[in-house]
């Protein structure tokens, strides 16, 4: 790893949960602001080897603790103190805090290691779908985060409302960076529909058995939030209807918020359905795609609709919180509700107006480009949280 540290040597620390959620996050991000000013980014999470591979080409120090998703009282404790070591150790300066547990292991103990700069990102409300006392418990988590933040960075309009709606924190905490996401997209290159490369989609093709048949996508965890018991359910309707269109799954099946037996069935029988699985990479399926489909009960905001419409493909989407920030009604996208036949309609609606498709997805590359570049993101993320 190399820093540029003729400007200054600030140490920041950035905590999440897992691993896979780097790319997404975080990008190039700590390349691109450590050229610009000096900088030096650790990045704590549970151990992989994927952390100390993407260490490497992301530019980050690498920072390995146990952070569990789930609530665990003596393990977030360990958590808490060991970050707290580390902070005082390495002279860390500023801390961010990313995802419920990672935001609240981070800010308490950047709290009581002394650190005057604790940002923590709200990348959504995650209990929304939920109710009773899983509801309360986690509210409340969300409020000790927000308590214990100096900043806290929504990452869409709508979070922000909420935050302020269900007094999360104080509101003068609160920002939206520009248009909202916590990281923007690559709309060069990575995400960039002139730059794909033709042999590894040919290569695709070939594998996944795709031919000249109208592809409808979904990129990210199989999981009852996401919407997708509803989306195997409507896309039993549109196969019916046009039985050599294909539907392309790109995420783990997860057993956390898992969705109903008879959805695992569909996925792994159904001919008509490709179930990738997790990959560290999506960027290149969506290149496979002629509809990005998103029915999801909750979000933050969501990234993998800014990427579908980077790659100029029209988006399906809820009105889901952050949602309704991610596309144009009628322009670049089309709202959906999460009722089955609803979804299917819409599918439906694309599949048979390609000319209305194409022009959604260029229009959707154009507003991505104009709102959502990533660097344009990052100077904000210099600019407002001097990180």
């Amino acid at each position: 790893m190399k820093f540029n540290k003729s400007i200054s040597e600030t140490e920041i620390l950035h905590v999440t949960t897992v691993s896979f959620v780097i790319n997404h996050f975080f990008g190039k991000q700590f390349i691109y602001l450590n050229k610009k000013n000096g900088n030096r980014y650790h990045l704590a999470c549970s151990g992989s080897s994927e952390l100390y591979e993407l260490s490497n080409s992301l530019n980050f120090i690498p920072f390995k603790v146990e952070i569990t998703r789930s609530i665990s009282p003596l393990k977030d404790l360990q958590a808490i103190i060991k970050i707290c070591k580390y902070i005082k150790k390495n002279n860390i300066s500023k801390v961010v805090g990313h995802t419920p547990k990672g935001g609240m292991v981070a800010m308490i103990a950047s709290f009581l290691a002394g650190t005057e700069e604790r940002i923590y990102f709200r990348h959504g409300i995650i209990y929304e779908t939920s109710t009773g006392y899983k509801k309360k418990l986690m509210r409340n988590i969300e409020r000790l985060t927000g308590f214990f933040a100096t900043k806290v960075v929504c990452v869409s309009n709508s979070v922000k409302y909420i935050s302020e709606r269900d007094r999360l924190n104080h509101p003068s905490k609160n920002i939206v960076l520009g248009a909202g996401t916590c990281n923007g997209i690559d709309t060069s290159f990575k995400f960039n529909p002139k730059y794909k490369d033709r042999t590894q989609t040919d290569l695709l093709k070939l594998k996944y058995n795709i031919h000249e048949e109208q592809v409808i996508g979904y990129v990210g965890r199989l999981v009852k939030d996401k919407g997708i018991d509803e989306l195997i359910l409507a896309w039993e309707i549109v196969n019916a209807k046009y039985p050599d269109s294909k539907l392309l799954l790109v995420g783990p099946i997860e057993e956390r918020d898992s969705i109903s037996n008879y959805s695992k069935k569909v996925i792994l029988d159904n001919p008509s359905i490709i179930f990738v699985d997790f990959v560290i990479d999506a960027s290149p399926f969506f290149s496979l795609m002629n509809v990005f489909v998103l029915p999801t009960y909750r979000e933050g905001f969501p990234t993998v609709s800014l990427e579908a419409s980077s790659m100029e493909l029209p988006v399906i989407i809820t009105r889901a919180t952050g949602c309704s920030e991610a596309i144009i009604d009628n322009k670049t996208g089309i709202y959906t509700t999460n009722d089955v036949a609803n979804i299917a309609e819409k599918i439906i609606f694309y599949m048979e107006n390609k000319n209305i498709a194409l022009e959604h997805g260029r229009q959707g590359r154009i507003f991505v480009k104009n709102h959502f570049e990533e660097t344009k993101i990052w100077d904000l993320i210099s600019k407002e949280l001097k990180i």
